[in-house]
């Protein structure tokens, strides 16, 4: 019964991964603009993988009766850079000039960049 219900478990999370990583793709493809895009790719491929390997991880803990700390490192590692290199390719393509998505609506960092580069010629 606990392996029924183990197998359950791992196989949800993994389909729930690869959801995440299809809509990823679907996103990659659909989205206008390079800062959307990136959005997806950060965010729900970080998602995607970290469901996917949590699944193998429960594999290898719950029917293998191992417990594998090489995947909950990678889980972990993945969890923090995944968003921060979405975050940072977003921003050197808009410091880089890239055009911002035409039906845009709100662009945050166009005063702060001005600031930033009248704090810069000033020195």
């Amino acid at each position: 019964m606990i392996t029924i219900l183990a197998n359950i478990l791992i196989v949800a999370t993994i389909v729930f991964g690869v959801i995440f990583t299809l809509v990823t793709a679907v996103g990659l493809i659909r989205l206008p603009d390079i800062y959307t895009r990136t959005h997806a790719a950060s965010k729900s491929a970080t998602l995607g993988v970290m469901f996917i390997l949590i699944g193998v991880f429960l594999h290898f803990w719950l029917i293998e009766g191992h417990l594998n700390s090489r995947i909950l490192l990678g889980i972990i590692f993945l969890f923090i850079t995944g968003p921060i290199g979405g975050h940072v390719i977003g921003r050197a393509s808009y410091l880089s000039g890239v055009k911002l998505w035409d039906k845009s609506v709100v662009d945050e960092l166009a005063p702060v960049v001005e600031e930033r580069k009248k704090q810069f010629n000033k020195q």
